[in-house]
Order: C-alpha cells, then sequence, then structure tokens
C-alpha cells in the first residue's frame, strides 16, 4: 500500500475529531472566525516545533525557501482560513449535511485546480472512482425526511457556504501541494512539517490582525477557551501534518477524494457515540462512497 493512503486516512479521522470540538466551541459563543481562529493559534507554535524536531533527529538541515514558496503557501493559507470560516458557519444551520455535499465538491473542484496551477492531471478511473463518491456523498448528506424539490433543499445558505468552503479547500490543497514540492532538500515529512509550521504562522499573523481590526472580543474569548481551544488545536496539527505529507506524495484531487472517508468516521461516531440511527439511504451512500474509496486506491 502507498505511504499517502493511509497517512490520509489518519488525517481524516483527526479532522473528524477536531470539527466535532470547533462544533462545541461555536456553540459556548465564538464566532465562526474565533473557533478558526483558535485553530490555527494553538496548532502554529507545535507545527515550529515539530518541524525543527524533526530536522534535529532526521540531521536533515532546514531546506532553503525559494520565492514560490511563499506565493503558494500564501494562497493555500488565505484560502484554508476562509474555508474553515464557512465550514464552522455551516454548524449554525439545521441543513447542515446540505452544505456539507457542496464542501466536498472540493474533491471534484481538484482536479482542475491541480491542472490550471501545477500541471496535474488524474487518471480516466481516477476520474470515474471520483464522481461516483460524489454522487455517495449526495446520497449520504440529503437530510432524513427531506420534502420538497431538491432545488429548494440545495439552493440556500448553508449550500452557498458549503460550496465556497469546497472551492476554497481545493484551492488550498492545491497550494500547500505546490509549497511542499518547492523546496528542494528534506524527505516527504520534513518538507511537509516546514510547509505546515510556515503556513500556519501565516494563518495566526493574517487572523490576529483581522481580529484586532474587527473582533477584539474574540481573541480573549479563544484564549479563555484554551482547554478545549488546545485539543483544536493538537487534532489540527496531526490532521494538517498527515495531510501535508500526503499532498507531498500524491496530488491533490486524489488525496481529497479519498479523504472523504471522513464522512464514514462520521457516520459511525453518530451510531457508536451518540446511538443515532441511519436509514436507507444513508446506508446506500455509505456503500457507493466506500466502493468509489476502494476504486481510487487501486486506480491511483
Amino acid at each position: 500500500m502507498d505511504a499517502w493512503i493511509p497517512v490520509t486516512i489518519a488525517a481524516a479521522a483527526a479532522q473528524t475529531l477536531r470539527f466535532v470540538l470547533q462544533k462545541w466551541l461555536a456553540a459556548t459563543g465564538l464566532s465562526a472566525t474565533g473557533s478558526t481562529f483558535a485553530r490555527f493559534l494553538y496548532s502554529a507554535p507545535l507545527a515550529s516545533l515539530l518541524a525543527l524536531a524533526h530536522a534535529r533527529a532526521t540531521a536533515q538541515p532546514l531546506p532553503s525557501i525559494p520565492p514560490a514558496f511563499w506565493a503558494h503557501a500564501l494562497a493555500g493559507a488565505t484560502a484554508q482560513i476562509l474555508a474553515t470560516i464557512c465550514v464552522v458557519a455551516l454548524f449554525a444551520h439545521r441543513n447542515f449535511a446540505v452544505g456539507l455535499t457542496f464542501k466536498k465538491t472540493e474533491v471534484l473542484m481538484s482536479v482542475p485546480a491541480g491542472l490550471l496551477i501545477l500541471g496535474e492531471g488524474v487518471s480516466l478511473p481516477g476520474l470515474l472512482a471520483i464522481l461516483l463518491g460524489l454522487a455517495g456523498v449526495i446520497l449520504l448528506s440529503d437530510p432524513p425526511g427531506a420534502t420538497g424539490p431538491w432545488r429548494r433543499r440545495l439552493v440556500n445558505r448553508a449550500a452557498g457556504l458549503g460550496l465556497l468552503s469546497g472551492l476554497c479547500f481545493a484551492i488550498s490543497s492545491v497550494g500547500f501541494r505546490g509549497a511542499a514540492l518547492s523546496l528542494s532538500s528534506g524527505d516527504a515529512l520534513g518538507r511537509a512539517l516546514v510547509t505546515l509550521a510556515s503556513v500556519t504562522a501565516i494563518q495566526v499573523a493574517l487572523m490576529t490582525a483581522w481580529l484586532l481590526w474587527r473582533d477584539r472580543a474574540q481573541i480573549a474569548a479563544v484564549l479563555a477557551a484554551w482547554r478545549v481551544a488546545a485539543l483544536v488545536g493538537l487534532l489540527s496539527l496531526v490532521g494538517s501534518a498527515c495531510s501535508f505529507t500526503a499532498l507531498t506524495l500524491q496530488t491533490a484531487a486524489y488525496v481529497n477524494a479519498l479523504g472523504q472517508i471522513e464522512l464514514v468516521f462520521a457516520v459511525a461516531a453518530s451510531v457508536l457515540v451518540f446511538g443515532e440511527r441511519i436509514g436507507r439511504r444513508e446506508v446506500q451512500g455509505l456503500a457507493i462512497l466506500t466502493l468509489s474509496i476502494l476504486l481510487l486506491v487501486l486506480a491511483a
């Protein structure tokens, strides 16, 4: 099995847990921007320490950073901030599941983004597996018991936030891969950690400046919620380190497609942890999504 596969699955598991905690933070009074800031604030110093520790442990010098790195990193960092704000904002809507469907369009959007920015495409079997997975996501995300035409259920504010998050996540993935690939030395993990440390530092700087200008109270609220926020930062670090490593090893379209397994984790948590039941449509969606993931692994 190629290394990027288990690493991507680990990233999806960490991200699922992180969003659970971010949803809790949002429910305690933090805004979507504040909850997003918590993710980056507490993970940035850990990312820098981890990059330095890896370089020391492996006796590898930190790679020299070319100008192209900063262009990719800045684009990816900004896009990820916007994407995370959109996802956390979705928690305020009942129709979160419908919005999540559009958030998962990041998988499909990663294909043209990767082709236009990095000149990387996917094979025809890989594209078919991605499209099959998208069909599974649509089945899985349509709310149980929903009535009315599809247009009314999908064209709403939550769907718009989800679609925007999907586009931004796709851009961020391609940007992070471009940044990591621009580094000429170091192993895959080392380049991923240097990219992660640089990106999170950019994100903390951008969000601190924004909150100082627009909403200073959120900075104090994030610091006051440090117990949960620190766990968000730790899970963000684990998920991002795995995701960045996977993006160093494989194209963004394939990594994002396999990352859809987080929906399987989310449904499993609903059943095993919260005792919720899933209907026939959810079972069908999971089956199709699982099949698409297996086909993707074979096609990649």
